[in-house]
């Protein structure tokens, strides 16, 4: 019997994780089906009752649902309890356990960014929705001693440091309002920013000035293309990076969680390029989501 997966976000018109699993199933011979289900909030209680059939391995959690479905799972994971988000299920007979991939997937982009060099101490993160959330706790969990979000409403950001704010006893995480002054300040005194808002996605803006990009910055867009933000720390002389590894790992670990078997990288990568080059530009696996990984 074929085995089903799907994606439940809204919206999910086009998604990158869909062209990605579906090649990893069918390199490996698995019979699955990944499936792509909009469902809007008040339909997503029904819809993660439904998984709990045979019928399926399990799903990806995509936005706006990363936080929404944590009351609706039997068990959770440590990365899915400290960041607050959910971005894959398994099932355990007619349990669902909640898991956060985003974590793992963030940590090789990082590894990849940072290089041969020594990691750095001090992040900036715009955003704060279910990608920044996995964002901080890889920062907390990499040992970095000041980590400043910042958030275009205020009292999001604030929410979010005040979730971490046991695991993160040991360092200075804070909040600070959207203000370019104070962006540029704190940016003078850090290696890494990450940009986990949607600010990019669908036109050619950028969160911040040109201007009050340093040279030395290492800048992560979680936007899988190259966004007027990365074109501009480029030519500021700054080392970049879209979200496209972060996706991908956190595919290969997801799906790994569902089937048993180690992930088809190679071949997802393929999948992944192919679609990227047929002109899908999401955050997160949907190109309309005008929220998407924060913010």
């Amino acid at each position: 019997m074929t085995k089903r997966v799907v994606l439940i976000g809204h919206p999910v018109a086009h998604s990158l994780s869909g062209a990605m699993q579906q090649a990893a199933f069918d390199h490996l011979g698995i019979d699955a089906l990944y499936e792509l289900w909009d469902r809007p909030p008040a339909k997503l209680p029904e819809a993660i009752a439904e998984l709990r059939s045979d019928d399926f391995l399990g799903a990806n959690i995509t936005i706006p649902h990363k936080e929404r479905v944590v009351p609706l799972v039997d068990r959770q994971t440590e990365e899915a309890h400290t960041t607050g988000a959910i971005n894959t299920l398994t099932r355990d007979g007619r349990k669902l356990v909640g898991h956060n991939t985003d974590v793992a997937g963030f940590k090789v982009a990082l590894d990849r960014m940072v290089g041969r060099q020594k990691m750095p101490r001090h992040a900036v993160v715009l955003g704060a929705g279910g990608g920044a959330r996995a964002v901080v706790y890889g920062l907390i969990r990499e040992g970095f001693q000041r980590v400043v979000v910042f958030n275009r409403h205020l009292h999001r950001g604030e929410q979010m440091v005040k979730h971490f704010g046991r695991s993160a006893a040991h360092m200075d995480l804070r909040a600070m309002p959207w203000h370019e002054s104070i962006i540029e300040a704190e940016l003078s005194k850090t290696k890494i920013l990450v940009n986990a808002t949607s600010i990019g996605l669908m036109d050619d803006t950028s969160p911040i000035p040109a201007e009050i990009l340093t040279p030395d910055l290492m800048v992560l867009d979680l936007i899988y293309k190259q966004t007027r933000l990365l074109r501009e720390a480029a030519s500021s002389g700054c080392t970049t990076a879209d979200g496209e590894l972060m996706l991908l790992h956190q595919g290969a670990a997801a799906f790994t969680l569902w089937t048993g078997q180690p992930a088809p990288v190679d071949a997802m990568h393929e999948a992944l390029t192919a679609a990227r080059a047929d002109g899908v530009t999401s955050v997160e696996g949907e190109p309309g989501a005008v929220q998407a990984a924060g913010a």
